[in-house]
């Protein structure tokens, strides 16, 4: 091939490097707009006036130290807000309860996938005033998936660690918590809104940092997807957390959770004090108390609920 041809060639790629580009920087520019579109309808103004009052402690990269960027934030909350106020037609009970500065949120948690997670996050920034980001605890074994560790750092998820915990609290944060773990989302049906048990870590960092506990009970989660059992065996073998049995999966369209409605309760802050480093009997006394309280927000809402779908 002459120099002429090799030189064509190359101006032909780099023409089509540019177009490529140029046809990216439109579609990312049409994503933004109508995440904006869909968050202003949603919240009744616009998603950075409402970002706006959120603190954040954004470093020169835009992100803040556990790599939150508040563009992916708006994709983020676009999405959960649809399913949010359209998919799952959540009703929030309580959510002034929610005191400024830092703040455990205790939760139980259910549904086979941390939809419940989401749907708190969303409530917290779309309907609490001031909004406020959510930080959610997650599993280690989550954030070896691929990309997952990515996503979840920009939208300012973090490990569950105590040092990670510790930090953002001290930063004021609004920190999720689920204490029953993995227990407690891979639960079967005919264990629904039965708390397992719950860890005691959280209890520690409460009383080490006096940081308040809001206790929050969600209803409607359960229903999402029904685990009729969970193979634990196989679990193990493929190092997952759960290996749930899900028969709607196998139904046309069934791999969408139901559309059940759901129901956040914010219970009243409690607050403890003492030795962090108490034996794990004195600990366990006052996590008893957190887990009665959001088991009794439990039983009140079935109670008061009329129906799974509305």
């Amino acid at each position: 091939m002459d120099t002429s041809k090799a030189l064509a060639r190359v101006d032909a790629l780099a023409r089509g490097a540019r177009a490529a580009a140029g046809l990216v920087r439109r579609l990312a520019g049409t994503a933004e707009d109508r995440a904006e579109e869909v968050l202003e309808r949603l919240l009744g103004e616009s998603f950075a006036r409402r970002m706006g009052r959120v603190p954040l402690a954004l470093g020169p990269a835009g992100v803040d130290p556990f790599g939150l960027d508040p563009q992916w934030a708006k994709y983020a909350l676009a999405t959960l807000g649809l399913l949010h106020r359209k998919y799952f037609r959540t009703e929030v009970h309580g959510i002034a309860n929610i005191p400024s500065g830092r703040v455990l949120l205790v939760a139980n948690h259910s549904g086979q996938v941390p939809i419940d997670a989401s749907l708190i996050g969303a409530a917290m920034f779309m309907d609490a005033e001031p909004p406020r980001i959510v930080r959610a605890m997650v599993e280690k074994w989550a954030v070896s998936l691929p990309f997952v560790s990515l996503l979840f750092s920009r939208i300012g998820q973090v490990v569950g660690v105590q040092e990670n915990a510790k930090r953002l609290l001290a930063q004021g944060e609004a920190l999720l918590v689920f204490p029953e773990g993995a227990r407690g989302i891979s639960k079967t049906f005919d264990q629904r809104y039965k708390l397992t048990e719950f860890g005691l870590g959280f209890m520690r960092l409460a009383i080490e940092t006096d940081t308040p506990i809001v206790p929050i009970a969600v209803v409607g989660a359960e229903e999402q997807y029904v685990s009729v059992a969970n193979l634990e065996a196989l679990a193990k073998l493929l190092r997952m957390p759960a290996f749930p049995i899900i028969p709607q999966l196998l139904l046309p369209g069934g791999q969408l959770p139901l559309p059940t409605k759901y129901r956040l309760w914010f219970g009243e802050p409690m607050r403890f004090n003492g030795d962090p480093d108490e034996d794990d009997a004195v600990i366990d006394e006052k996590v008893w108390l957190v887990k009665q309280t959001i088991q009794s927000m439990l039983n009140r809402g079935l109670k008061e609920r009329k129906h799974i779908f509305w």
